[in-house]
């Protein structure tokens, strides 16, 4: 009997894609439910980006001017160390913008918490956001977002208050933006900081404990909780204004649209969060990044960012790492999806499992693109092997938590151009789910003349036979 299917003695893939888009290919799932929509009246996000790319101009001045003049190999290439500007890198930069030193060290703080400018290490180097700036709304909204999550870096409390007043008022403001998102109009200031206020009581009552056993004396320098909230609040509102979240002036503040955005988009994120049926948030690494699996990318997200803020980033990187140990190669792929949302703190601990062999395709995407390779092309990092050892883990984590049509799609995303040449690369690489990936793979392909070509390598690798 022959089969009424065409046949191509090559058995030639079809569409060839970048393995870039491999590790993705678990979660390419439809949406459950359409994505929530911002408040009416909330621009357009091309309208948003365009007023990201307005309040940050001068910082992506600074970044572009640094791209160039601070390169390595350039003449009087002095960047200085720790991501500070030296003083001749400064001075430099104010001759050639025409901007004054402190304007340039302003501008050049903005651009590293905005992610324009990178630190790794003792040296600073354009981020993959700047490489996007003109192309790319998304990666500029994200930009901004970051420099609002940092508003209290961006422009430091004035000298003289209490660290812990001020750490009380940084965790306070959330609750008072929420109120200016909500009210969305002009507030006046008495009236936030009855809020705050309040809100620093609740987070005074909450941290209140009863200690068992004896206690030593109290501490007579210890600072009394009745430090003035206004000129806090005062700071607060100046710093939010400075990184262009509000308005703040005749007794009264106002969100602007960029700032009423992005406290709506903190807001979803902690009502995906909080609304995940598994609890995820108190999960071990391993069960959150299974909770995750299903949700669609931003939520995940979402969920990671939550996830972090409630345990110390060193312990929270060790547990994402184990758990890519592990033997199921989805959470291996989660795990650094999490690990991107941590970014610059586990670069260490990624570039040091870099060696093992499980886990290197994945730590040498993580760190190409944290070092500012435009993800798309990130994949170019990788030699033939790891690419392919790659595409096999991945082969498994959809062969393990997908559908056939999904394995079937994925044999397109491999690198090489016709099946017998993956087949042979595919044996060569070792990967202990070799047989399990072939056999699904030969199981869910319609084509029979494919499906024996695979069930034929799976039986060579399961024998050790040619």
């Amino acid at each position: 009997m022959t089969s009424r299917i065409p046949r191509d003695s090559r058995l030639r893939l079809v569409r060839p894609r970048p393995l870039a888009a491999a590790p993705r290919a678990v979660n390419q799932r439809r949406p459950s439910r359409p994505a929530p929509r911002p408040p009416e009246g909330t621009p357009a996000p091309a309208e948003l980006a365009r007023m990201a790319r307005s309040g940050l101009a001068a910082a992506a001045r600074v970044a572009h001017w640094a791209d160039v003049a601070l390169r390595p190999g350039r003449d009087g290439a002095h960047p200085g160390s720790k991501g500070t500007l030296s003083d001749a890198s400064a001075e430099r930069a104010a001759s050639d913008l025409d901007l004054t030193v402190a304007q340039v060290r302003a501008d050049w703080d903005t651009a590293r918490l905005a992610g324009l400018i990178e630190v790794h290490g003792d040296s600073a180097r354009p981020g993959w956001r700047l490489r996007a700036w003109h192309r790319d709304d998304s990666a500029v909204l994200r930009g901004w977002v970051a420099l609002f999550d940092a508003w209290s870096l961006a422009h430091p409390e004035p000298a003289g208050h209490e660290p812990a007043a001020v750490a009380e008022v940084v965790s306070a403001m959330p609750q008072v933006l929420s109120f200016l998102q909500l009210s969305a109009g002009p507030v006046p200031v008495a009236q936030l900081l009855d809020l705050l206020e309040q809100r620093v009581t609740e987070l005074r009552t909450e941290r209140c404990e009863i200690p068992y056993g004896p206690q030593p004396e109290p501490d007579r320098a210890a600072p009394a909780e009745d430090t003035p909230l206004a000129p806090l609040l005062d700071w607060a509102l100046h710093a939010l204004a400075s990184v262009g979240a509000l308005t703040y002036g005749d007794g009264q503040a106002t969100l602007t649209p960029l700032g009423s955005w992005a406290v709506w988009v903190k807001l979803e994120q902690i009502c995906v969060a909080a609304q995940s049926p598994a609890g995820n948030i108190e999960q071990a690494a391993e069960d959150m990044l299974r909770g995750c699996a299903q949700l669609r990318p931003n939520a995940a997200r979402a969920e990671y960012r939550a996830w972090l803020a409630a345990r110390p980033v060193g312990s929270a990187v060790t547990e994402l790492i184990d758990a890519a140990r592990g033997e199921d190669a989805l959470l291996r792929g989660l795990a650094f999806e999490a690990l991107r949302v941590v970014g610059a703190p586990a670069e260490p601990d990624v570039r040091s499992v870099a060696e093992e062999p499980a886990l290197r395709p994945y730590a040498l995407l993580w760190l190409a693109e944290h070092e500012g390779v435009d993800p798309e092309d990130a994949h170019e990092v990788l030699t033939r092997e790891e690419a392919t050892w790659l595409w096999v883990d991945t082969a498994a984590a959809v062969a393990d938590h997908g559908e056939a049509p999904m394995l079937v799609r994925h044999l397109e995303s491999a690198l090489q151009p016709t099946v017998p040449t993956l087949l042979d690369e595919v044996r060569a690489v070792g990967h202990p789910r070799t047989v399990q990936v072939l056999v699904a793979l030969a199981a869910a392909h319609p084509d029979p003349a494919l499906a024996k070509a695979v069930r034929r390598a799976a039986f060579q690798v399961h024998t050790g036979g040619n």
